[in-house]
């Protein structure tokens, strides 16, 4: 299994605004450049972070973003769910497409299909919050010293 940079970077936003707290807004020039990552593609993750409830966006000149939920009520699993595009791990997994001759008796999909199911169940058993309890090694890797 593997994920999209779409879900890793939607789920290092979620980790950069835990961090911050539900007072003090970031921008996402700040999240870009604490990853390295274009501003231009974090744009497109907010806006549809936004759209699933995770983050709120302050217009305005003193504007910024935050996290719309408690991190301990934003379940890894259900974001990871929701920010990939499909989980199609092999061809046959998609409907009239990636045919194979031995699909009808194939034992290969089904251990696949619950190989993803227990990766899935795995990221549900965990919220933000799990994922920001090193707050102090994590601020500290960005650079806030002072937290």
């Amino acid at each position: 299994m593997r994920l999209t940079n779409y879900t890793d970077y939607s789920l290092r936003v979620l980790i950069f605004l835990a961090l911050k707290g539900s007072e003090e807004l970031s921008t996402i020039q700040e999240i870009a450049d604490s990853y390295n990552i274009s501003k231009n593609h974090l744009m497109k993750i907010i806006h549809h972070l936004g759209q699933l409830g995770y983050v709120e966006t302050i217009r305005g000149r003193n504007g910024g973003i935050r996290l719309a939920k408690d991190p301990k009520d934003i379940n890894i699993g259900k974001v990871v769910y929701e920010t990939e595009e499909d989980f199609h791990i092999v061809g046959c997994f998609k409907q009239g497409e990636g045919y194979c001759s031995i699909s009808p008796a194939c034992k290969l999909k089904n251990a696949l299909y619950e190989a993803l199911q227990a990766f899935l169940n795995v990221l549900n058993g965990y919220t933000l919050e799990d994922f920001v309890l090193n707050r102090v090694e994590l601020n500290h890797l960005f650079g806030n010293r002072d937290v």
